[in-house]
């Protein structure tokens, strides 16, 4: 009984699907730095990555039926591609700037604006355990940028940006996963998002070398599953424990950044990454076990009626 109930708990879901999107987005970043250290301009890399990705959607969208798609919250749909354009060019422009790790690192400043935008407009419960969580995980972050503070540079500023960018994407994708399935989501973020995309590449566009291709064309899967899991996963559980397993992305960018950049990441980044994953363990163990109280709860109520 219990172990039917470990599995199927909607908490451990959303961990497991978040966990594949910190994979899947730490390699968006890596493809972005390897563009960028190739000479590909971020406005370019942004297009490039949103057109590809939508192009590989379209099978999928038509297989499901373009009557599927109609949706109520266009207007969302508007408000999220907005956000997420402005949010993205950043993101690449940081990547470009510093290496993917300590980007990873500023990034998880977004649950930071996550938590307290689902407490305020969403009206979740944030209990002080998930607070403590995503403070020590901030903390764990701090460390790892510990060498790199004392000159704050532009990357590092934008990837703050960025952050704020992504903590304002995570509670559209929550209200969105209220009303439309993820892959609904998806495909409208890259349907809105891909021609605004095109106007400032237009203006820096290069042609990208033969080599570099197969690394672009990477962006198509890994957005498409980077964004699903994404879309699953705070369909699945309140956006404020949802974002605290975000933190996982850093030990994924740290050894994609030394595997294919040779980026080594000193012990801080080690040191960060271990209190950072301590904390999103406990947070996720603690969840699990509250959902599963309640699940036996529920159960002993549907036997007495």
């Amino acid at each position: 009984m219990s172990a039917r109930i470990f599995v199927t708990s909607p908490q451990l879901l959303a961990v497991l699907w978040m966990l594949l999107a910190c994979f899947a987005l730490s390699m968006i970043a890596a493809i972005g730095r390897h563009a960028a250290l190739a000479g590909l301009h971020p406005f370019q890399t942004v297009f490039l990555r949103l057109l590809i990705a939508l192009v590989l959607l379209l099978p999928f969208v038509f297989h499901a039926g373009l009557e599927k798609f109609k949706t109520s919250v266009f207007k969302l749909h508007l408000f999220r591609a907005a956000n997420g354009i402005c949010a993205m060019w950043l993101w690449f422009y940081a990547v470009a700037y510093i290496p993917i790790d300590e980007q990873t690192a500023l990034s998880f400043l977004a649950p930071i604006f996550t938590t307290i935008g689902a407490f305020v407009f969403l009206g979740e419960i944030v209990r002080i355990r998930r607070v403590t969580a995503i403070i020590v995980s901030i903390c764990g972050a701090l460390i790892i940028l510990k060498p790199g503070f004392v000159e704050f540079s532009f990357g590092h500023g934008i990837s703050v940006l960025s952050a704020l960018g992504m903590g304002i994407s995570m509670l559209l994708v929550k209200s969105l996963t209220a009303r439309d399935s993820a892959l609904k989501i998806v495909f409208f973020s890259n349907l809105l998002m891909t021609p605004v995309a095109l106007i400032p590449a237009l203006h820096v566009w290069q042609w990208p070398e033969l080599e570099l291709w197969p690394w672009l064309l990477g962006f198509g899967p890994c957005a498409i599953i980077g964004h699903f899991a994404l879309a699953r996963a705070y369909g699945l559980a309140d956006a404020s424990f949802v974002s605290a397993v975000d933190y996982a992305r850093l030990p994924f960018a740290a050894l994609i950044g030394w595997i294919l950049f040779s980026e080594l990441s000193d012990v801080w980044t080690w040191i960060g990454a271990s209190i950072i994953f301590a904390a999103t363990l406990y947070i996720t163990r603690r969840e699990l076990k509250l959902d599963r109280k309640k699940q036996i709860k529920n159960s002993r109520r549907l036997k007495e009626t």
